[in-house]
């Protein structure tokens, strides 16, 4: 089993190349599934979870290779619709295909989806959406089979109790190809919807109001083709930069998606990072050591903070001077990674959906288990601003969003190696 071995203590110093988002990319690549002819994605991330959505292309009959940050996927034939349990479980994310050979075919097989163990993902949005635009759904054993009741969805207005983002992506993803008009309420307004829709629009689809509250899809018959470079991730971005700031360093980010990045960037901000923006570039400059913030940092869906930001932020904070006190809205697993960072020296207390963190000196390295994929990401900050060496397992989860983190940190000066 591969494993992480980091030697802290080392501030970082350089400039990184944003890569492209996994979470904007998966959904993409399910909706080449509508399109019926060749779609290029550029800007791809190479990751474990971007080789799941590729496999599951592969099996419905599409052609789908992946090479030099290139997704080429030729979606003329589908010959199945019916995914099997185990590649379902490879990805989180990976309802999404749901929608899209809906969209296509009319009909589809999926099962629960896998992935990081973040509480329950419950998907009775998804289902009760797509029963309101004709889908005919039947569970049994874990295995969900849809099948359009006239052969193809029809269009609906739809009401989210929340805006999920899963939900309004699959909900996107069957109604572009449905008949008459679909509109979303309450949908999620993350900037990935809005790629996720920029993609579709330049494929032929009618779609309005994304990044809005309400979003209107058009039905379409004629989808076709398209090349379409992926958004930089700012999750990723977030990463990198609360690594930086964990161990007192300096960066540039370069490609980075500065808007988007905003509700993250405005909270680091607090901690007394010197931070400059422009042409796509975001400049870090940190302290000699961070302030804890003073409001209370509450997950929420965009434009809030983000939940995927929450972990690595924390780990920048355990050594900070004073206390800041976080507040999970969207998962009920997501302190996971707290027990990790106390092994490592942090004071962290958590309270139900609240963590309370109290500013050491200083962490030392340990050995610990990554828990999910963001929490393992928090693992490696605060394992690069530790005193000693810490060996990191169960990377698989951080290969999941991670494209060679360790190529990436010792870029800006740190020292990590992947081991086994």
């Amino acid at each position: 089993m591969q494993r992480f071995i980091i030697k802290g203590g080392r501030r970082l110093r350089g400039e990184l190349p944003l890569q492209g988002s996994k979470n904007s990319a998966l959904p993409i690549m399910a909706a080449t599934l509508l399109c019926g002819g060749e779609c290029v994605l550029t800007g791809c991330p190479g990751l474990t979870d971007i080789y799941s959505a590729a496999r599951i292309l592969n099996y419905t009959g599409c052609r789908c290779t992946f090479s030099e940050n290139t997704a080429a996927v030729d979606s003329r034939d589908i010959r199945e619709t019916s995914i099997p349990e185990q590649l379902m479980r490879e990805m989180r994310s990976s309802i999404i295909f749901m929608g899209a050979l809906l969209g296509r075919t009319g009909e589809c097989i999926v099962s629960i989806p896998g992935g990081c163990e973040l509480g329950p993902r419950p998907i009775d949005m998804h289902l009760a959406a797509m029963r309101k635009m004709g889908i005919d759904i039947k569970e049994s054993g874990g295995r969900i089979v849809c099948r359009a009741a006239a052969g193809k969805a029809h269009g609906a207005r739809l009401s989210l109790a929340f805006p999920s983002v899963g939900a309004t992506e699959n909900i996107i993803l069957c109604a572009v190809s449905a008949e008459g008009e679909t509109v979303v309420n309450n949908a999620a307004r993350e900037p990935e919807i809005c790629d996720l829709c920029e993609f579709l629009r330049q494929c032929g689809a009618d779609i309005s109001g994304d990044g809005e509250s309400r979003i209107i899809i058009n039905g379409r018959n004629d989808l076709h083709g398209c090349e379409h470079r992926i958004m930089p991730d700012r999750i990723a971005g977030a990463t990198y930069l609360s690594m930086t700031a964990a161990t007192r360093g300096e960066m540039i980010l370069s490609n980075a998606c500065i808007s988007e990045m905003e509700p993250f960037l405005s909270v680091l901000e607090q901690t007394g990072c010197s931070i400059y923006t422009g042409e796509n570039r975001i400049y870090l400059r940190s302290g000699a050591r961070l302030k804890a913030v003073s409001d209370r940092i509450r997950t929420m869906p965009h434009p809030g903070f983000p939940t995927d930001a929450q972990a690595v932020l924390m780990a920048a904070l355990a050594t900070a001077d004073g206390t800041s006190v976080f507040e999970e809205n969207i998962f009920d697993c997501r302190y996971r990674h707290t027990d990790a960072l106390v092994k490592m020296g942090a004071d962290i207390q958590v309270l139900g959906k609240v963590a309370i963190v109290r500013g050491v000196p200083l962490l030392h390295g340990a050995s610990v288990e990554a828990t999910d994929l963001r929490g393992g990401a928090a693992m490696v900050a605060a394992a690069l601003a530790a005193e000693g060496t810490t060996e990191i397992s169960r990377i698989d989860h951080i290969d999941r969003g991670y494209e060679k983190i360790e190529e990436a940190v010792g870029r800006l000066g740190g020292e990590m190696l992947r081991s086994g």
